[in-house]
Protein backbone atom coordinates (compact mmCIF):
# COMPACT_ATOMS: atom_id res chain seq x y z
CA UNK A 1 0.00 0.00 0.00
CA UNK A 2 1.47 3.11 -0.53
CA UNK A 3 2.65 5.32 2.47
CA UNK A 4 0.65 8.08 1.10
CA UNK A 5 -2.49 6.49 1.55
CA UNK A 6 -3.40 5.65 5.20
CA UNK A 7 -6.04 3.03 6.51
CA UNK A 8 -8.89 4.02 9.38
CA UNK A 9 -11.55 1.70 11.17
CA UNK A 10 -14.79 1.86 11.91
CA UNK A 11 -16.86 -0.58 13.98
CA UNK A 12 -19.72 -2.31 11.93
CA UNK A 13 -22.32 -3.68 14.44
CA UNK A 14 -23.49 -7.37 13.36
CA UNK A 15 -25.95 -10.28 14.70
CA UNK A 16 -22.74 -12.93 13.61
CA UNK A 17 -21.64 -15.00 17.08
CA UNK A 18 -18.37 -13.11 16.93
CA UNK A 19 -19.87 -9.69 17.62
CA UNK A 20 -19.21 -6.30 15.61
CA UNK A 21 -16.74 -6.60 12.48
CA UNK A 22 -13.77 -4.26 12.51
CA UNK A 23 -13.73 -2.99 8.78
CA UNK A 24 -10.23 -0.84 7.65
CA UNK A 25 -11.62 1.66 4.70
CA UNK A 26 -8.77 3.47 2.21
CA UNK A 27 -9.54 5.73 -0.83
CA UNK A 28 -9.71 2.57 -3.16
CA UNK A 29 -12.54 0.92 -0.71
CA UNK A 30 -12.20 -1.85 2.46
CA UNK A 31 -8.61 -3.12 2.82
CA UNK A 32 -9.46 -4.85 6.26
CA UNK A 33 -12.46 -6.91 7.95
CA UNK A 34 -11.99 -9.02 10.44
CA UNK A 35 -14.30 -10.39 13.39
CA UNK A 36 -12.02 -10.22 15.83
CA UNK A 37 -11.85 -6.46 18.14
CA UNK A 38 -8.92 -4.25 17.25
CA UNK A 39 -7.58 -2.95 20.70
CA UNK A 40 -6.32 0.57 20.27
CA UNK A 41 -3.70 2.21 18.18
CA UNK A 42 -6.17 2.02 14.94
CA UNK A 43 -7.47 5.60 13.19
CA UNK A 44 -10.93 6.07 13.04
CA UNK A 45 -12.92 6.99 10.39
CA UNK A 46 -14.03 10.43 10.06
CA UNK A 47 -15.27 9.97 6.42
CA UNK A 48 -19.23 9.63 6.84
CA UNK A 49 -20.45 8.36 3.79
CA UNK A 50 -17.74 5.84 4.01
CA UNK A 51 -18.99 4.99 7.48
CA UNK A 52 -22.97 4.79 6.26
CA UNK A 53 -22.09 2.96 3.36
CA UNK A 54 -19.88 0.03 5.31
CA UNK A 55 -22.42 -0.15 7.99
CA UNK A 56 -25.42 -0.08 5.93
CA UNK A 57 -24.35 -2.65 3.09
CA UNK A 58 -22.74 -4.84 5.51
CA UNK A 59 -26.17 -4.64 7.59
CA UNK A 60 -28.62 -5.68 4.84
CA UNK A 61 -26.33 -8.40 3.83
CA UNK A 62 -26.34 -10.04 7.09
CA UNK A 63 -30.18 -9.14 7.55
CA UNK A 64 -30.71 -11.01 4.19
CA UNK A 65 -32.16 -8.06 2.58
CA UNK A 66 -29.05 -8.17 -0.28
CA UNK A 67 -27.16 -10.57 -1.60
CA UNK A 68 -24.33 -8.64 -2.76
CA UNK A 69 -22.16 -6.55 -0.40
CA UNK A 70 -21.47 -4.08 -3.17
CA UNK A 71 -18.55 -2.52 -1.28
CA UNK A 72 -15.34 -1.60 -3.38
CA UNK A 73 -12.04 -3.90 -2.01
CA UNK A 74 -8.94 -2.52 -1.69
CA UNK A 75 -7.04 -5.21 -2.85
CA UNK A 76 -3.19 -4.14 -1.63
CA UNK A 77 -2.86 -6.46 1.70
CA UNK A 78 -2.62 -9.27 -0.75
CA UNK A 79 -0.08 -10.42 -3.57
CA UNK A 80 0.84 -13.05 -5.73
CA UNK A 81 -0.86 -16.66 -5.47
CA UNK A 82 -3.26 -15.74 -2.56
CA UNK A 83 -4.55 -12.73 -4.49
CA UNK A 84 -4.73 -14.99 -7.64
CA UNK A 85 -6.91 -17.33 -5.31
CA UNK A 86 -8.80 -15.09 -3.23
CA UNK A 87 -9.86 -13.00 -6.54
CA UNK A 88 -11.09 -16.67 -7.86
CA UNK A 89 -12.82 -17.00 -5.03
CA UNK A 90 -14.62 -13.38 -5.61
CA UNK A 91 -15.66 -13.86 -8.77
CA UNK A 92 -17.00 -17.11 -9.45
CA UNK A 93 -18.52 -18.64 -6.16
CA UNK A 94 -21.73 -16.14 -5.97
CA UNK A 95 -24.16 -16.16 -2.83
CA UNK A 96 -25.63 -19.38 -1.75
CA UNK A 97 -22.40 -21.88 -3.52
CA UNK A 98 -19.88 -23.54 -1.62
CA UNK A 99 -16.52 -24.90 -3.40
CA UNK A 100 -13.79 -26.97 -1.79
CA UNK A 101 -10.74 -25.96 -0.92
CA UNK A 102 -8.85 -28.84 -3.29
CA UNK A 103 -11.73 -27.07 -6.20
CA UNK A 104 -10.74 -23.76 -5.82
CA UNK A 105 -7.18 -24.47 -5.79
CA UNK A 106 -7.68 -26.11 -9.09
CA UNK A 107 -9.97 -23.37 -10.73
CA UNK A 108 -7.06 -20.38 -9.14
CA UNK A 109 -4.82 -21.89 -11.70
CA UNK A 110 -2.38 -21.52 -9.27
CA UNK A 111 -1.08 -24.80 -8.16
CA UNK A 112 -0.69 -26.66 -11.65
CA UNK A 113 2.91 -27.47 -10.59
CA UNK A 114 1.96 -29.29 -7.30
CA UNK A 115 2.00 -33.17 -7.24
CA UNK A 116 1.68 -33.89 -3.87
CA UNK A 117 -1.68 -35.19 -3.01
CA UNK A 118 -3.83 -32.32 -0.72
CA UNK A 119 -1.34 -30.12 -1.05
CA UNK A 120 -2.80 -27.41 -2.65
CA UNK A 121 -5.95 -27.57 -1.22
CA UNK A 122 -3.92 -27.04 2.46
CA UNK A 123 -2.65 -24.31 1.13
CA UNK A 124 -5.49 -22.92 0.20
CA UNK A 125 -6.83 -23.00 3.64
CA UNK A 126 -3.98 -21.16 4.90
CA UNK A 127 -4.68 -18.46 2.35
CA UNK A 128 -8.60 -18.32 3.45
CA UNK A 129 -7.31 -17.89 7.07
CA UNK A 130 -5.11 -15.09 5.80
CA UNK A 131 -7.76 -13.31 3.68
CA UNK A 132 -7.43 -9.83 4.82
CA UNK A 133 -11.10 -9.11 3.75
CA UNK A 134 -13.58 -12.08 4.79
CA UNK A 135 -17.17 -11.44 4.02
CA UNK A 136 -16.59 -9.28 1.05
CA UNK A 137 -14.30 -12.04 -0.42
CA UNK A 138 -16.27 -14.51 1.15
CA UNK A 139 -14.14 -17.31 2.72
CA UNK A 140 -16.79 -19.02 4.51
CA UNK A 141 -18.13 -20.70 0.90
CA UNK A 142 -14.47 -22.81 0.95
CA UNK A 143 -15.37 -26.47 2.43
CA UNK A 144 -13.42 -29.12 2.94
CA UNK A 145 -14.28 -32.15 0.84
CA UNK A 146 -15.69 -34.06 3.18
CA UNK A 147 -17.25 -31.04 5.63
CA UNK A 148 -17.66 -27.55 6.58
CA UNK A 149 -13.84 -27.32 6.95
CA UNK A 150 -11.98 -24.40 9.42
CA UNK A 151 -12.52 -20.74 9.62
CA UNK A 152 -10.40 -18.53 11.66
CA UNK A 153 -11.09 -17.61 15.40
CA UNK A 154 -11.97 -21.60 16.74
CA UNK A 155 -15.10 -21.79 17.97
CA UNK A 156 -16.56 -18.94 17.36
CA UNK A 157 -14.72 -18.74 14.22
CA UNK A 158 -16.58 -22.11 13.34
CA UNK A 159 -19.92 -20.61 14.76
CA UNK A 160 -19.35 -17.41 12.50
CA UNK A 161 -18.86 -19.64 9.33
CA UNK A 162 -21.93 -21.82 10.19
CA UNK A 163 -23.79 -18.84 10.66
CA UNK A 164 -23.11 -17.15 7.31
CA UNK A 165 -23.68 -20.59 5.38
CA UNK A 166 -27.29 -20.64 7.12
CA UNK A 167 -27.95 -17.59 5.61
CA UNK A 168 -27.10 -17.96 2.42
CA UNK A 169 -29.44 -20.67 2.50
CA UNK A 170 -26.45 -23.92 2.15
CA UNK A 171 -27.21 -24.88 5.68
CA UNK A 172 -30.63 -25.34 7.37
CA UNK A 173 -31.50 -22.96 10.41
CA UNK A 174 -30.84 -25.23 13.45
CA UNK A 175 -33.21 -24.56 16.56
CA UNK A 176 -31.14 -21.52 17.84
CA UNK A 177 -29.96 -19.85 14.80
CA UNK A 178 -31.12 -15.92 15.45
CA UNK A 179 -30.50 -14.99 11.82
CA UNK A 180 -32.94 -13.85 9.37
CA UNK A 181 -35.66 -16.55 7.66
Amino acid sequence: MPQSWSMSWLTVPTPLPSGPMEIAVTPLGVASAGYVRREGGTPPCTDEPKIRAVTERIGAYLAGRTRELGLPIDWSLSSGPHRAVLETLWREVPYGRTITYGELAARSGVFEDITEPGLAARTVGQMMAANPVPLLVPCHRVVAADGIGGFGGGRVGIEVKRWLLTLEGVLEPTLDWDGPL
